[in-house]
This record gives C-alpha cells, sequence and structure tokens, in this order.
C-alpha cells in the first residue's frame, strides 16, 4: 500500500469538466470544497480549503453523467505535484488528487446507483476449477454483490 494516500470528503464547487486526450481517453477536472469546523473561544470557526483533482476513463464519464455541483462527495487517491513554467519565465506548481474513487456522500442525501457495464475486453482473472464461468462485471480483486 503507497504511504502517499489522501481521502477527502467535500462538495464540489462545479459540475466535473469532462475532456478528452488528443488519443479519445475520457477525463474529468473537479474542484471540491471541504469545510472544518471548529470551535475557539467558544465560538464556531470554519475554515474551507480547495483542492482539484482528475478522473479518467469511464469513471471520468460515470462522474460528469452523475455528479454535479453541490454535490458531496468522498474521494480516494493519492497526492500529485505538477510543476511548469510560464511564458514569462515564472515557475508555477500545483498539488492535485489523482483519484481512484470518487462517489456521493450519503450523510445527508440518497443516491441510486446505475451498475454500467465494463469495456475493455475480458476479464483477467484466473477461472475456477469448477463452478460458473467468471463474470466480465468484476474484476480479481472485487467481490461480487
Amino acid at each position: 500500500m503507497s504511504s502517499n494516500s489522501v481521502t477527502l470528503i467535500g462538495n464540489l464547487v462545479e459540475d466535473p469538466e469532462l475532456r478528452f486526450t488528443p488519443s479519445g481517453v475520457p477525463m474529468a477536472k473537479i474542484r471540491l470544497a471541504v469545510n472544518r469546523r471548529y470551535q475557539q473561544g467558544g465560538e464556531w470557526q470554519e475554515d474551507t480549503s480547495f483542492f482539484g483533482g482528475t478522473l479518467w476513463r469511464e469513471q471520468a464519464e460515470s462522474a460528469a453523467e452523475s455528479l454535479t455541483k453541490g454535490v458531496r462527495v468522498i474521494v480516494v487517491g493519492r497526492l500529485e505535484q505538477r510543476s511548469w513554467e510560464t511564458q514569462d519565465g515564472d515557475k508555477r506548481s500545483v498539488v492535485e488528487v489523482a483519484i481512484d474513487e470518487i462517489g456521493p456522500s450519503l450523510r445527508w442525501a440518497t443516491a441510486t446507483v446505475n451498475k454500467t457495464s465494463r469495456g475493455g475486453g475480458e476479464w483477467s482473472g484466473n477461472v475456477p476449477a469448477a463452478g460458473p464461468a467468471p463474470r466480465d462485471d468484476y474484476g480479481p480483486d472485487e467481490a461480487p454483490f
């Protein structure tokens, strides 16, 4: 397990932005507001931090289709730093979340889940010696339910 793991719970500050790479791979950018509420001197204080993140492939398309501005989500991923130089020669850097999983929070909401079919070929797990053939809608490290 990677030591670079982060879980964030917050609200989307805008709809996911779905784009495609030149080779046609879907990717979505999200922006997330994470609030921290605490008491100081008998008064409630609130801080908000903003994080950007990227989703890829089918998950990007699903997020763009089903998540909207204001939805409370749970994001699991890893932090990545990206650096570049502006046209004026200034160096810039940003830390973003490379998102592994995203979903709606059910703390103050309900959700309807519609399972999508997986594309991209056949299941790559081991075939059991006896019993039914493996299904192609889950991978070897995912438990069916």
